[in-house]
């Protein structure tokens, strides 16, 4: 509860009544396991299937040879991230043909009477892989020794945003700094892995899967599988999280769907936890080089930003994401050239894919980390010289030297409501008392100001909305969006209960299910609010309009005589007479109004703000305090909002402190012991956590709203790093590269020590 808010999800999920995809029961299931390469890049040589055919209970196995028909993985055919130049004749087969890319590539499937036989025909396999020179970075990637498809370079895209800068800009600023960043690969991490189930029955196909955007599921696969999308239903059930990991049609969804409708039975595969940390995607993963240059005051004159992205073995939505951060280059600032340059690089990495945040953490790290570096070089207060460069409220809509155009913003307010909240000038005071005291623990302060963007949009994007009114007295609303843990239930029902002077109970939500939702786009890049909710809000305003017109011909009066009010019709002459709105439906017929909303791009923003004490001799980290002010437009329900922030925040931290997928030297991944080896910040390393917000309506949509829920892991990250540095007093950021596991910190700590 949050100030007397509850969510209608919680009762069904906190009691066990939640239905995920593994709680679905249909007769005569069979159940899918993947035989995976444990080579990161080699010559597939032989897949022998036969021994797991022999297994009990086995009912067929077969690799890419065996079923020449499967399709490859489906170019994603939506988003703004979509790049069909970096796709073509770089294809990720569902199954791998004669080579193999990274470790955990799926070279064969083994379909089972359950999941323990179909484990135990994979592990009878025979797999003979030729070993090839891998390449885990884009350095290595980039050397020209290794290639990934024969003929072509790895390079799969390249572009850029802004204008180049002239030499003479960095040789006559009073002062330049430059720095190397690098974005980890992380693991997006949610609480249930992937799910795919796929019942075919009668000339259709039913796909249940937990996933973002059912309508673009129904549609790659319809497009692959050689189906009429009429004849697919996707449903998506309740889903453990997603974090912009489930938003693709993966290898394994299409092999099961293949063999589905090629065995005329049900298939499942259900991702266990050990399977994700090797195949499932990765988020980040950037090599950045970055100049700022100032004058001697402090303006910012310019920022150059160049990319190599890590993209993975396969480029498909990874290879556009670093156009995102190229594009949020600006920041917050009014730096008047910004020039930033992007690669996207193909290593022997599970390929690369949206993740919480997806290309603006990037930016702002690059940006925040460079200013901290700048106000160092300066001898300026970090706080100030942010202060002094920020864009002023007079001047939005602001046009920015990279082609974006932010909405709205008082950034200047954020970011001295972050001061405030954190007592900025009692830690100062605090951290000089402690430099002055002879072995003291280090204290640091590191401040983040951040935009992002929110929404999308491409050619051709909206959101659907539709709302059915029914002769109880009930709504029925049909929403595009795919709840993935962010209180749609909740949040929508009363968007739409709300005008119409309903109690949220007389309001279901019907979302998910291509069966009963005509059409939609899904929840990724914060827009169900922005997006469903601002078309929820439109249809109800738009079904009291139909409902008075309905009420004014049944009562033979202009419809300006007719008024609504809690849910109730009034006439508003003569004899008055009232009509509830399902007494309406039975009266005069069903009543359902559908409602489109076109995409547009909303820019959120914030500032964060860290405390940290750092041990130089064991190289810990211990996070005092945190500070997020967050300006995510109109917010609809506070307490959905607040979980959402706390939530990205956690993430946040993940990335700055602990997370990161390491590899061997022979390109695998070493997670053996699973998340013994990919740590994760649980509730025992969350720090004291103030949320604060100041309030910009989106311009753009009568709602307000912006969007909410990856400000953590954009603000905070480049905060809690600004903080270590600051502790430490370290001003070469090559020093610090995330996640600061104490080791990194005490190499830091020491540096120039000759230890």
């Amino acid at each position: 509860m949050w100030h007397g808010w509850t969510r209608r999800e919680d009762e069904r999920l906190l009691t066990g009544r939640g239905r995920y995809v593994a709680d679905i029961v249909v007769p005569k299931c069979l159940d899918a396991a993947f035989v995976r390469s444990a080579v990161a890049h080699g010559r597939l040589r032989e897949v022998d299937c036969a021994p797991a055919r022999r297994v009990p209970g086995v009912i067929g196995a077969w690799s890419a040879a065996d079923l020449p028909d499967l399709p490859a993985v489906p170019r994603a055919a939506l988003t703004d991230l979509s790049t069909p130049q970096a796709v073509a004749g770089r294809e990720w087969p569902s199954l791998a043909t004669d080579r193999v890319r990274y470790a955990g590539e799926a070279v064969a499937v083994v379909i089972g009477a359950d999941r323990y036989r179909a484990e135990d025909g994979a592990a009878e396999v025979g797999v003979r892989i030729d070993p090839l020179p891998p390449a885990v970075s884009t350095v290595e990637a980039l050397d020209g020794s290794v290639t990934l498809f024969d003929g072509r370079d790895n390079v799969a895209l390249e572009g850029s945003a802004g204008a180049p800068i002239d030499e003479a800009v960095w040789r006559e600023a009073a002062v330049v700094v430059e720095a190397r960043y690098r974005q980890q690969l992380l693991l997006p991490s949610p609480m249930e892995c992937r799910a795919f189930l796929a019942v075919p029955e009668g000339g259709r196909l039913t796909i249940w899967c937990s996933h973002q955007a059912p309508h673009r599921l129904r549609d790659e696969l319809a497009r692959v599988l050689g189906l009429a999308a009429e004849r697919i239903r996707v449903v998506v059930p309740d889903s453990g999280g997603a974090f912009g990991s489930k938003s693709a049609t993966f290898p394994e969804y299409v092999t099961a769907a293949f063999l589905a409708v090629k065995l005329g039975r049900p298939i499942r595969w259900i991702e266990d936890r050990a399977e994700s940390l090797v195949a499932a995607t990765r988020g980040r993963g950037q090599d950045q080089r970055v100049r700022l240059a100032a004058d001697a005051d402090g303006r910012l004159l310019a920022f150059e930003l160049n990319i190599d992205a890590d993209v993975g073995a396969y480029p498909q939505l990874g290879a556009g994401l670093p156009m995102l951060t190229a594009s949020m280059a600006t920041g917050a600032y009014t730096t008047p050239l910004v020039h930033a340059t992007v690669r996207s690089v193909l290593t022997t990495t599970t390929p690369t894919y949206p993740y919480r945040g997806a290309g603006r953490p990037e930016a702002t790290y690059a940006v925040e980390r460079s200013m901290d570096l700048l106000a160092h070089r300066l001898r300026m207060d970090p706080a100030e010289l942010r202060r002094r460069n920020l864009i002023p409220p007079e001047r939005f809509p602001y046009e920015t030297p990279t082609g974006r155009r932010y909405d709205s913003g008082n950034y200047s307010a954020a970011l001295d409501l972050a001061l405030k909240t954190l007592d900025y000038g009692r830690w100062r005071a605090e951290q000089a008392q402690r430099r002055a005291e002879p072995g003291a623990a280090p204290l640091g302060i590191g401040l983040s100001c951040y935009v992002e963007r929110s929404g999308g949009e491409a050619a051709g994007l909206h959101e659907f909305a539709g709302l059915e009114a029914c002769p109880d007295g009930t709504v029925i609303a049909r929403c595009g969006t795919a709840s993935s843990g962010q209180s749609h239930e909740t949040t929508f029902c009363s968007l739409v209960a709300g005008p119409l002077g309903l109690e949220e109970s007389r309001v279901r939500l019907i979302e998910g299910d291509t069966g009963e939702v005509a059409e939609g786009v899904g929840s990724f890049a914060s827009r169900s609010a922005q997006l469903g909710g601002a078309a929820l809000r439109q249809a109800a305003t738009v079904l009291i309009g139909r409902a008075r017109e309905r009420a004014a011909r049944l009562w033979g009066l202009p419809p300006g005589e007719v008024t609504w009010s809690g849910g109730t019709l009034r006439s508003g002459a003569g004899e008055p007479v009232e009509l509830t709105l399902g007494d309406l439906v039975k009266a005069t017929g069903p009543l359902r109004v559908d409602e489109r909303i076109r995409a547009h791009t909303a820019f959120p923003f914030g500032a964060h703000a860290a405390v940290v004490q750092v041990d130089p001799d064991l190289g810990t980290v211990r996070v005092l305090r945190l500070v997020a002010v967050d300006d995510y437009g109109v917010v609809v329900n506070p307490m959905v909002v607040a979980g959402q922030t706390r939530g990205s925040v956690a993430q946040g931290i993940g990335q700055a402190l602990y997370e990161g997928v390491p590899y061997g030297e022979d390109g695998v991944p070493l997670l053996r012991d699973g998340l013994l080896d990919y740590l994760l910040p649980t509730i025992s390393e969350m720090p004291p956590l103030d949320m604060a917000e100041t309030i910009t309506p989106n311009p753009s949509t009568r709602l307000g709203a912006k969007g909410a829920g990856e400000a953590g892991c954009i603000g905070m990250p480049p905060a809690i790093v600004n903080a270590v540095a600051d502790a430490l007093e370290v001003t070469d950021p090559g020093l610090l590269r995330m996640p600061l596991t104490p080791d990194v910190v005490w190499q830091a700590a020491h540096a120039g020590e000759g230890r």
